[in-house]
């Protein structure tokens, strides 16, 4: 605790520093009731979570443990605010001002790192995260090292010290799909594992569908073209360096790594042995489309070194200016664009210093992720026309209808937002209390209504079911008499289509777990034989995140393994019937599931 006694007898000659300490030390006493007040609340709520302290008060408690390092013990600068009145509604504005009073004395008047944020966002949440984040820099630079801090340190979660445009993408996966990264804090290098993480889950998860379509054969092809055309006019017509590859068969498995390899053996022959530029990224990935990305940006790269920016050979085929930005910033425009559509519009694409380009995109892309508005967060009067009435349709918390939470009863109002695709009914609504999935056929909403909204792909809404009428979630009950629920029921909730028979071989030393842990991707349909052919995942819960390809399927009735068709994406691909079966066996390398359920087109 500060003596204040002896700071007033060493400022007899300035009593307004005199105040300014004082004001500091009735400070730090207030912050620790705030904590402790926080704390306590958490641990009469059971909530381990609200046992720590709120983010806000971290940030300012953190702000003045560092504010008494750097300008000594109970001092203090005059324009210091120490607001610390977390519902007043200038307290952001003074964490803000006070953070770069501090960052002041750390970098110098006016100076900052390139990577600070400032507090600039439309969200009060945000505008904290990105304070928090100006605030590890500053403590980096004092501490000399990004992880050490005093043993009061509250710190932030790892996420919090990536760059934004990472943070973005964590937040929409989070916030829009319900999506967490699972990668520890503690692994070296946090912020690039996160990275391959999400962009593992949206390219091959998430975009899945959308990529296949603009993901094409010749935007592959285009990085040897161009590779090619650059080789050329370094060193001459075909004259290509010792060890030079020179693969140019599509389709060859090795094609995308021996695209890299020619482009590692240029950039040795052009910029020195292992001498490479800063944002050299130099390294593939398993996802085709990632390791296009990190290859374009490096042929982007050398040809800017070697030619002089923006000069590029003629015939060039990398014309898309966002191939040659960040490819951190690539992944949060490709996310946006699948939810929101084209971000760069308006952006001059021809103008010839890149960097600024790219910044323009970064600030467009960082706004749209910060202030899209949200389904919880939307108040106010709807129009009449959004809304419609429920005609006892069952409600779901998933769209296969796998999660029953109930009957919506009839008239209940509620506002749809997406569709599923194909042929299907089902969709997502919401309304006072719920956040759920329903067939559309269950309810006063139009067909031509339904088709007008934009379809679920790449999304994944959080859902819930908070009101009276919600009991569950629980299988989906069996009906009795007959009428619509009945066919609804038929339509949503798998009814076996043969009868269980005596099967093996049964894997050993294997899990075994149910249909719901199986993730189907649908190819293509054979109405006649009513059967598709499907890419199989054996997953380890119904949640179907953790997942491993199947390896083979045993058909019970013919006492055979089913053949494998094609590959698709890795997977292999099976023709299987519609329906839920029990006479399969459905292996992968550590799972296996002795039923199966084939959706239908129109439940898809």
């Amino acid at each position: 605790m500060y003596n204040t006694r002896e700071l007033r007898l060493n400022d007899e000659d300035d009593p307004m520093g005199w105040m300014t300490r004082m004001r500091t030390v009735l400070w730090s006493a207030l912050i620790v009731v705030l904590v402790a007040g926080v704390l306590v609340a958490g641990a009469q709520e059971g909530d381990q979570a609200a046992a720590e302290p709120a983010f806000e008060v971290a940030v300012r408690a953190d702000l003045e443990l560092l504010a008494e390092e750097a300008y000594g013990a109970g001092i203090r600068p005059e324009t210091w605010t120490g607001n610390t009145n977390l519902e007043a509604g200038n307290y952001l504005a003074d964490l803000f001002y006070d953070n770069e009073q501090l960052a002041d004395r750390i970098f110098g008047l006016g100076v900052r790192p390139d990577d600070w944020f400032g507090a600039s966002s439309p969200t009060p949440s945000l505008i904290v995260r990105n304070i928090r984040h100006d605030l590890e820099l500053i403590a980096t630079e004092y501490y000399g090292s990004r992880t050490a801090r005093p043993t009061e340190w509250f710190g932030a979660p790892a996420i919090v010290r990536c760059d934004r445009a990472l943070q973005n993408i964590v937040l929409i996966l989070d916030r829009d799909y319900n999506i967490q990264p699972a990668t520890v804090e503690a692994v070296l290098d946090y912020c690039t594992v996160v990275k391959a993480e999400v962009e593992d889950r949206i390219f091959g998860e998430l975009l899945q569908d959308t990529i296949a379509t603009t993901f094409t054969p010749e935007l592959i092809g285009s990085l040897r073209g161009d590779l090619e055309r650059l080789a050329d006019e370094r060193l001459g017509l075909d004259t290509r360096p010792d060890g030079w590859i020179g693969n140019r068969v599509d389709g060859s498995p090795t094609f995308i790594s021996d695209v890299f390899i020619d482009l590692d053996t240029l950039a040795d022959n052009q910029l020195g042995l292992d001498i490479r530029p800063e944002n050299w990224i130099g390294v593939i990935s398993a996802s085709p489309l990632v390791s296009y990305r990190s290859i374009r940006l490096d042929i982007e790269t050398l040809a800017d070194l070697t030619m002089g920016e923006g000069v590029r050979p003629h015939g060039w085929q990398g014309t898309n200016p966002v191939v040659r930005c960040d490819t951190t910033l690539q992944t949060l425009v490709t996310l946006l664009e699948a939810r929101v559509g084209p971000v760069a519009q308006g952006i001059d694409a021809t103008q010839p210093d890149n960097d600024v380009y790219c910044a323009q995109l970064a600030e467009l892309a960082i706004q749209t992720a910060e202030t899209e508005v949200q389904l919880e967060e939307i108040t106010g009067e709807v129009d009449e026309e959004l809304l419609f009435e429920s005609q006892n349709a069952f409600s779901y918390l998933d769209v296969a209808a796998l999660e029953y939470m109930g009957v919506m009863p009839f008239n209940t109002v509620f506002r749809p937002w997406f569709r599923n695709f194909q042929e299907s009914n089902m969709m997502f609504v919401t309304g006072d209390d719920f956040a759920v999935f329903i067939d559309r056929r269950w309810t006063t909403m139009p067909e031509e209504s339904f088709r007008l909204l934009p379809n679920l792909e790449g999304r994944r809404p959080r859902t819930f079911c908070d009101a009276a009428w919600c009991n569950g979630p629980q299988p989906t009950p069996t009906p009795t008499g007959s009428g619509p629920i009945i066919a609804l029921f038929e339509a949503a909730t798998p009814v076996a289509t043969s009868e269980a028979v005596p099967i093996g071989p049964v894997p050993v030393n294997k899990t075994l777990v149910t249909w719901n842990n199986i993730r189907v991707t649908y190819i293509v349909d054979n109405p006649t034989t009513r059967a598709v052919q499907v890419a199989l995942e054996i997953c380890a819960e119904p949640a179907q995140i953790t997942c491993e390809p199947v390896l083979n399927v045993y058909d019970g009735n013919a006492g055979i393994f089913k053949p494998i068709i094609q590959q698709f994406n890795g997977l292999n691909v099976f023709e299987l019937s519609y329906g839920y079966q029990t006479n399969v066996i459905v292996e992968g390398a550590t799972r296996y599931s002795r039923d199966i359920f084939i959706s239908e087109p129109g439940l898809r």
